[in-house]
Formats: structure tokens, C-alpha cells, sequence
């Protein structure tokens, strides 16, 4: 792989990292809010 492919790729991939990991904080998030809320899973 070409040092210019992988820089090229680098920041999409960290970005698509980074919003693959909010979305998950945000469904866990949405768990634990139900979870205080109804008391039970």
C-alpha cells in the first residue's frame, strides 16, 4: 500500500471510527435511560 493511499484513507477512517463510536455511546446512552427510568431490563 502507497504512503499516499494510506494517508488519503487515514482521516476517513478516523472519522468514520469516531462516529461509529457515538453512535454507539448513544445507544447505550438510550439503555441506560430506560433502564432508570423503568428499573428493568
Amino acid at each position: 500500500m502507497d504512503l499516499e493511499l494510506l494517508v488519503g484513507i487515514f482521516p476517513q477512517v478516523l472519522l468514520d471510527g469516531i462516529i461509529l463510536g457515538f453512535m454507539y455511546a448513544l445507544i447505550a446512552l438510550g439503555y441506560t435511560m430506560v433502564y432508570g427510568v423503568l428499573e428493568f431490563i
